[in-house]
């Protein structure tokens, strides 16, 4: 059997320093926040090279703690892409303010930047591009056109520990970025966990404020604010996990190059990493015609597969009264229709990788070329 994704293997690697980081916490008897949260925060920052971060329960409390710290609100809109995880559009529906979609680039998979400004209106106050699978979305134009209309980026880098766009880390561009430490990412908790980066200290400062419900000494609340602070145990782990993620993300890239040479002579689309870029592969995901018929086939082979994601959120029942339509957004349409999402892991060997290639290849349905 070839998972997915192997967690196991990996707790197996650094076993002792993780069962000794929880019991010096257990020991501490500091459960929430403290210092090692802090210690984390400073070395998360840093890998991110941004001046602050301030460590969260969980990613979508990011989204939702950036967008607040920004003063975005009820009236307001953000747009971002639908090609997504639904946390992103659920954490700007949190903040009262209404998502406006955009379609992605049928080459890299994310926001397609010559999509924004049409969608810009004066209730616009951001732009909320997603980092998908491990690739970041394509910035400088983004950027540029925020700050020429006043807007707010953040970045979605749920799926985008350590990725480079041009030489800058996945974190450094926006004006806030936020990250989810769920236990499949990259760098993953034993649990819930996220993070907002920044380099402004205003904003961080907020940002440590919503999170401890608008405290800024026990008792004195100056804002009202949100439990969704980060517990110590989780920050202990992740600070073991920061010792091994650049070990971890040069593996992902290793399995991720052994399947583009595998599959150079395939007509299966996938994103390339930029020669100027780190994809860190969070995902590798192919588009498939026959996506169905190679599930099985690769199922039955014993290999497992995902899709991130088969129903675009502008297609989700629980997003209906966005007023979204089928055919809205044709490319992320037909990527929903198509990703398929092979086995990846730093522990994954070549040989499985050729395995899963091999009987990728073999699918046989009547109307394939």
């Amino acid at each position: 059997m070839i998972p997915l994704l192997d967690l196991k293997a990996q707790y197996s690697e650094i076993k002792p320093e993780v069962d000794a980081a929880i019991q010096r916490v257990v020991e501490s008897g500091q459960f929430v926040l403290g210092p090692d949260v802090a210690a984390f925060e400073e070395r998360f920052a840093a890998y991110c090279d941004v001046g602050y971060c301030r460590a969260l329960n969980s990613g979508t409390s990011a989204l939702h703690l950036a967008l607040l710290a920004t003063g975005i609100g009820p009236g307001d809109e953000v747009i971002t892409v639908s090609m997504t995880f639904v946390a992103t559009t659920a954490a700007i529906l949190y903040s009262g303010a209404r998502p406006v979609f955009v379609d992605v680039d049928p080459g890299s998979w994310t926001m397609d930047p010559s999509a924004i400004e049409a969608a810009i209106t004066p209730r616009t106050k951001a732009i909320l591009p997603v980092h998908l699978h491990g690739l970041m979305a394509d910035m400088d134009p983004i950027m540029e056109i925020a700050r020429r209309h006043g807007l707010v980026v953040i970045e979605d880098a749920a799926q985008a520990h350590g990725a480079e766009y041009k030489g800058r880390r996945a974190g450094s561009i926006g004006d806030l970025a936020c990250f989810s430490f769920y236990p499949g990412k990259n760098l993953g908790a034993y649990g819930e966990g996220g993070a907002v980066v920044t380099a402004d200290p205003a904003l961080a400062r907020r940002i440590s404020l919503l999170r401890d419900w608008g405290q800024e000494a026990k008792y004195h609340h100056v804002i009202p604010g949100y439990n969704f602070r980060m517990d110590s145990i989780q920050a202990a782990v992740l600070n073991v996990k920061m010792n091994y993620i650049e070990k971890w993300t040069d593996g992902r890239r290793r399995v991720a190059g052994h399947y583009d040479e595998m599959l150079s002579s395939s007509e299966l689309p996938r994103p390339m990493s930029p020669a100027d870029g780190r994809h860190v592969y969070h995902v590798y995901a192919v588009e498939h015609p026959h996506r169905e018929a190679a599930i099985q086939a690769l199922q039955a082979s014993g290999i497992a597969t995902g899709i991130h994601y088969p129903i675009p959120v502008h297609l989700q029942k629980a997003y209906a009264d966005l007023q979204y339509k089928a055919g809205d957004f044709p490319v992320t349409e037909r990527l929903a229709e198509r990703f398929l999402s092979l086995p990846i892991y730093p522990e994954l060997q070549e040989k499985q990788v050729a395995e899963v290639v091999r009987e990728l290849n073999e699918v046989r349905v009547p109307e394939f070329v």
